[in-house]
């Protein structure tokens, strides 16, 4: 039944309890089946990732043998193993004549500069178009946004030329380098995080900002103990995406560094083999490789969603 409640002169139909379970049950209906529906996404998502981590602790005989899926009809009477960790840690395989410990480090060389140089050419950039005034900063601004097009591969030849250019006029020589590879990266991550930062910043109280104009504070101190202070989030969003390319990249540092200094995605390849048989090897690899990005994004999580999506309204 139905209870009348009059309230101020007018009738109040008050639903019952069994028609409230009722409408609540229909409303959490859509949900259930939404979970359901990406739980099965993010188990398909994960499949190639479980094998690769079974791959990782099995034999280079089963591995070549059997498909990884098979270890689960006989999961206990599976033979698995270390070795794989410890042979692409000392590089008792590798085909560059490395280790990834060594090869590690020159990851850490080539991803923390690549890393740091854009996000503080940016951030200055970032500034000068949100809070300053001059001729045609909306057309400089619009050409930055139009290089997010330029894909680097077609860069590599006319970069190659130009560094062989300035190794004939000046003797220094920067193929075979670091600095070559954190130019490159560089140059491509400037038109996204100019992008990022100059759409934060533009949502920073302009009140604060005249406020310390006002104060005497020049551009400089503003911009560093305001405006980068408050940007944190964007920055932080920015140092993922980037570290995250630069750590993962092959066609940049085998081409501007070379074998001399291989970098981790050089590694695997050489964990592979001369004759493609080491995937036992390249799979207990890439989760050596994958500890340090992993590690990044946990501890700067917080900062990506903010970071990423403010700007996007006003």
């Amino acid at each position: 039944m139905t209870e009348i409640v009059p309230v101020a002169g007018a009738p109040k139909v008050v639903a019952t309890k069994r028609e409230r379970v009722t409408k609540t049950s229909a409303e959490q209906r859509p949900r259930v089946l939404l979970s359901i529906v990406m739980g099965l996404i993010a188990v398909l998502w994960m499949v190639p990732a479980i094998g690769l981590l079974v791959t990782s602790f099995r034999t280079t005989t089963a591995a070549q043998g059997t498909g990884w899926w098979t270890v689960f009809g006989n999961l206990f009477g599976t033979e698995w193993t270390l070795d794989n960790y410890s042979n692409a840690l000392t590089g008792a395989t590798s085909g560059t004549g490395q280790s990834l410990a060594a090869e590690f480090l020159n990851s850490v060389a080539v991803a923390v500069p690549a890393t740091i140089l854009p996000l503080m050419i940016s951030a200055f950039a970032a500034y000068a178009f949100t809070f300053l005034q001059f001729r045609f900063k909306e057309f400089y601004f619009a050409v930055i946004v139009g290089l997010l097009v330029v894909p680097v591969q077609i860069s590599l030849i006319p970069v190659l030329q130009l560094y062989k250019t300035i190794t004939e006029a000046t003797g220094l020589q920067i193929t075979g380098t670091f600095p070559a590879a954190w130019i490159v990266h560089s140059a491509f991550a400037l038109p996204l995080c100019i992008y990022i930062l100059r759409n934060y910043m533009s949502t920073l109280p302009v009140a604060l900002i005249e406020a310390a104009r006002v104060d005497g504070a020049s551009h400089f101190q503003i911009f560093w103990r305001l405006a980068v202070p408050m940007s944190v989030p964007a920055l932080a969003s920015f140092a993922i995406f980037q570290f995250l390319w630069v750590w993962n990249d092959y066609l940049v540092a085998y081409i501007f560094i070379g074998n001399t200094n291989p970098v981790l995605q050089q590694g695997l390849l050489g964990l592979l083999g001369q004759y493609g048989s080491g995937w036992n090897l390249v799979a207990a690899g890439s989760f050596i490789v994958l500890i340090v990005p992993l590690v990044v994004f946990l501890s700067l999580q917080r900062f990506f969603v903010r970071g990423l999506t403010a700007g996007s309204v006003k």
